[in-house]
């Protein structure tokens, strides 16, 4: 058995996020949008402060629900601005409920999760990295996946967290070949 990733370090929430979640594939059109939303709310801080957040984003923000979202207003972005849960920042906020209403769009259009998967023709990008400085930030597809998101109408969606998306919803397999979620992973793959 190799040694998991190195980006987790061995702090147990980390770990255990690494280990049960980070890279699996996720065909949920609403699983995939909290995703991409947590990780825009991530814009300039760690992970793992958003992941010891998440289950009081995941309250304040109703389970994540874009179609509750999508009816939001200044009253609701006011009150998530005092909720010390969550990162308080104006911008995210309400990009988040712009988000959410880009998000329907598209839901009703082809669904969320069939607009991402065709980037993947439906399977799993498998990389082959053996060390974390192999990984890159951003590639030309999480670029093109960027802009056309920002065409939709997201917000908080560059080529990075684009990329750190697809790699935490399992669109790109980056789990290190010397790790052993890399294999268990990849046979995740429909």
């Amino acid at each position: 058995m190799g040694e998991r990733c190195g980006w987790c370090g061995t702090e147990e929430i980390y770990v255990n996020y690494h280990d049960t979640e980070w890279g699996v594939p996720e065909y949920d059109s609403r699983a995939l949008w909290e995703k991409l939303i947590l990780d825009g709310f991530q814009a300039g801080l760690s992970w793992i402060t958003i992941l010891k957040k998440r289950d009081a984003f995941r309250e304040a923000f109703e389970g994540f629900d874009p179609n509750i979202i999508a009816g939001w207003g200044e009253a609701d972005v006011e009150r998530l601005l005092q909720n010390a849960g969550i990162v308080r920042h104006r911008g995210k906020i309400e990009a988040t409920i712009g988000n959410a209403r880009a998000w329907q769009k598209i839901e009703q259009r082809e669904g969320f999760d069939n607009f991402l998967w065709n980037y993947f023709d439906g399977k799993p990008l498998q990389n082959q990295f053996t060390t974390l400085s192999e990984v890159p930030g951003f590639t030309p597809l999480s670029t093109q996946i960027s802009k056309d998101l920002k065409k939709e109408g997201f917000r908080f969606c560059g080529p990075t967290i684009v990329y750190a998306f697809a790699q935490a919803c399992g669109l790109i397999n980056d789990h290190l070949v010397t790790c052993p979620r890399h294999k268990e992973v990849q046979k995740l793959a429909r």
